[in-house]
């Protein structure tokens, strides 16, 4: 069976990942249209900051692609889909043939159309060579704006900080992480970042991009001049749809899928940024790594549960302070319960939304150790109800709501896509053996399923 792969983002590998697993033997080739090769984009705020090397925002050493058996063709993309003849197109002009055929290329920043956006000292964040150009004109510049408020951009605001750069947030919507917060979440996440020396301009439209050929500042709906000569544009991504569209495969916003991860176009899947699923592209990564396992076993006709969606979780450390939104964060309609413990001062926000004695949502700012025990609460459908009046206490452990069960060796779960570090298997691929306790693993251990640091991790049962 021949597995051809296009996109070598979170969605691309995962799904290879799990068919050479399966499958040994298997022929998987992966066709990218980077240089480069598999990298978390997440991290690539810190490697702009300069927190972290090129080399370790790689995901795998050449050599686990060999032992895999996946042939990763950097530099030559697809840019056509023959689908009645079961074939692609390359850049080069070359026909390639497969049996199965996955799209996972993603998506791109999506930029409004402002005027002035096409000057010198005007970027957007999406690859390494996006960090590598901004990191080179920062090195020039003492003032920096971005453009949205979102999970990116405030990532990149602290990376510009961090280079030393004064920076302003101008965000379209009255709050911060509109999505992902409430009023009250988002007034204590802004607090916590201007303390940080980052200045945030909420229910705020650019209408111009200010400069004579090289960006100066913007110019805001109303008159008001934000003075940078470096602006990243942070306003969302597109799901990289055209080449599904031009090979006549339905797609609206993404390629339109089913439960399997099936397009329209027989033994088409997709997956990842690229894939709207019951009207919904997700754009996060456990959504990525859930839907990339689906349509890996689906392409081999493998045994798998249907995919039923993810629910939204969001995880970002903001000027030294943990935050994580999942679920139902703003609910609308009725039946629902919020409850809320705030203490502005230390930086700490806990909501928890309740429906029928459920946790649907949570926002968690400042309060990692729950995190985990939270998220599966959620899963599980839990029925908490008894306990509802202590949800908003300060130091209510949500571990305490789980059924008592048998003693088991310390584990712990990624709080960025899920995975569980369980010390009786250890990381075999790491070279950690099965026995090593969480606490043993060296510093620069990373989740082998998404590269997130020890520090992402929590505990999941004393």
């Amino acid at each position: 069976m021949k597995y051809l792969i296009v996109g070598n983002g979170v969605a691309g590998v995962n799904a290879a990942k799990t068919i050479a697993e399966s499958e040994p033997g298997a022929q998987i080739a992966i066709y990218a249209a980077e240089h480069y090769p598999y990298y978390n984009r997440w991290q690539l705020p810190a490697f702009l900051a300069g927190e972290l090397s090129q080399e370790e925002i790689y995901f795998y050493p050449e050599q686990w692609y060999i032992d895999h058996g996946i042939t990763v063709k950097l530099g030559l993309a697809v840019k056509a889909i023959v689908p009645m003849a079961r074939q692609v197109i390359l850049t080069d002009g070359a026909e390639v043939r497969y049996d199965r055929l996955l799209l996972a290329a993603g998506s791109s920043p999506a930029v409004p159309p402002i005027e002035g956006a096409n000057q010198a000292g005007v970027f957007i964040l999406r690859t390494i060579d996006h960090a590598l150009a901004i990191k080179e004109y920062a090195a020039r510049a003492r003032n920096a704006i971005v453009i949205g408020g979102g999970l990116l951009g405030l990532e990149a605001a602290r990376s510009l900080r961090v280079l030393g750069l004064s920076v302003t947030v101008v965000e379209l919507f009255p709050r911060l992480l509109p999505r992902q917060l409430d009023i009250q979440g988002a007034g204590t996440l802004q607090e916590l970042i201007e303390r940080a020396g980052v200045k945030v301009i909420t229910g705020a439209a650019t209408e111009q991009i200010q400069g004579d050929g090289k960006a100066a500042g913007v110019r805001l709906k109303g008159g008001t001049v934000a003075q940078g000569e470096l602006v990243l544009i942070s306003a969302g991504i597109r799901p990289n749809t055209q080449l599904a569209k031009e090979a006549n495969i339905q797609a609206k916003r993404g390629i339109l899928v089913n439960e399997r991860m099936q397009s329209s176009a027989p033994d088409i899947y997709a997956a990842g940024d690229v894939a709207e699923f019951n009207g919904q592209v997700y754009g996060i990564i456990p959504a990525a790594i859930e839907q990339a396992r689906v349509a890996a076993l689906s392409m081999m006709g493998a045994d798998v549960a249907p995919y039923t969606g993810t629910i939204p979780s969001t995880t970002l450390k903001v000027v030294g302070i943990d935050l994580t939104s999942m679920g139902e964060v703003n609910p609308e309609g009725e039946g629902f319960t919020e409850l809320r413990f705030a203490d502005r001062a230390q930086g700490m926000y806990r909501k928890i939304v309740l429906r029928n004695g459920r946790i649907v949502g949570a926002i968690l700012l400042g309060d990692k150790k729950n995190v985990s025990p939270i998220a599966r609460l959620i899963k599980a459908q839990t029925d908490v109800s008894t306990q509802a009046s202590r949800l908003s206490e300060r130091d209510f452990d949500f571990r305490t709501l789980f059924a008592p069960a048998a003693p088991q060796a310390s584990r712990y779960e990624c709080t960025v896509c899920g995975y569980i570090y369980d010390p009786a298997k250890g990381d075999p691929e790491a070279n950690v053996p099965a026995g090593a306790p969480f606490e043993s693993l060296p510093e620069g251990w990373v989740c082998p399923q998404c590269g997130a640091s020890k520090a992402m991790f929590t505990r999941l049962e004393d």
